[in-house]
């Protein structure tokens, strides 16, 4: 809201209820699969996200209906869209990983059985007539309804752990943000298992640099080399919240980052740790003409 503190909401779904040390081990597995029905674990939230998101619209006077708010969706969908350069080539990068992962051929390759020219209309009926059902429906339908009944069979067949009552037992979260003092103002993020601690933690130790400069060389290597700091707490703390031993909102303590900041050397690079990742993400935010601001994140990690 334009004054008070602002709301959260963790739609980022659970792992399923067999997905357990045994249940991978029990197959052979040291590790979790990077690809395929086994690595379809934890329930997807963002449409349990879309709900409480509706449900805080309401409170504000929000008066788009459902269906309304889902129509564009279903619109390019139903009809299609170009294919991005994006889409096109991190298909074509990782066809050997997924194109005999089930169901991926048909959804996201052409009639051809190849990844779709850039500029071709890419085209997701399925999706479209999803979004379709959960605009009639509503929301609940995806993990209480016909639609969650529908899911649940298909990641059965599929061979994933999870199951229907995952479905069913799953709502997105209320939770409380982090936040951490910056010298302009307070920023705030999603606690774990986002990367918010990850991100306030950043800022927070870049902060107490006292860079003036954009895009100079302090300002750059300032920021990655808070990163690293960062990411350290992040690979050794942020978890399941549930099984975390440590309070994340400790990282952003005053005393903390004071004393983070000054391991920061402005004149050599420190050691990465762990290699880092390939990665990305969705962000969009929204503010009103009544100073009311949405910041969200919506992604089901790697390429799509």
């Amino acid at each position: 809201m334009a004054a008070g503190p602002p709301r959260a909401i963790d739609a980022c779904g659970p792992a399923a209820a067999a997905a357990s040390i045994d249940f991978y081990t029990g197959q052979g597995l040291a590790a979790i699969p990077e690809r395929g029905p086994l690595a379809a674990l934890t329930v997807a939230g963002a449409v349990g996200g879309w709900q409480a998101a509706l449900a805080n619209a309401a409170q504000w006077g929000g008066k788009l209906p459902l269906a309304r708010l889902l129509e564009d969706a279903i619109a390019y969908a139903r009809d299609g869209f170009p294919m991005t350069r994006t889409q096109h080539a991190n298909s074509a990068a990782k066809l050997g990983e997924l194109q005999r992962v089930p169901g991926f051929a048909g959804h996201f390759l052409s009639a051809r059985g190849t990844v779709p020219e850039i500029g071709e209309l890419f085209v997701q009926a399925p999706l479209a007539a999803t979004l379709g059902r959960l605009a009639e429906a509503g929301l609940e339908d995806y993990y209480r309804g016909d639609l969650g009944r529908e899911i649940a069979a298909a990641l059965a067949d599929a061979g994933s752990p999870l199951a229907r009552a995952d479905l069913e037992a799953y709502a997105a979260l209320a939770v409380d943000p982090l936040a951490v003092q910056l010298s302009s103002g307070t920023a705030y993020s999603l606690p774990p298992p986002t990367q918010g601690l990850a991100s306030m933690m950043i800022l927070g130790l870049f902060d107490r640099l006292g860079v003036t400069a954009a895009e100079s060389f302090e300002h750059i290597h300032g920021l990655i080399e808070c990163t690293k700091e960062a990411f350290r707490v992040r690979d050794a703390y942020v978890s399941d919240p549930a099984y975390m031993t440590v309070d994340p909102a400790a990282f952003l303590k005053k005393d903390y980052l004071d004393s983070t900041a000054v391991v920061v050397d402005m004149t050599r690079a420190a050691p990465f740790g762990a290699r880092p990742g390939d990665g990305d993400t969705v962000w969009f935010g929204v503010i009103d003409g009544a100073g009311r601001a949405v910041s969200a994140i919506q992604s089901i990690y790697w390429e799509f």
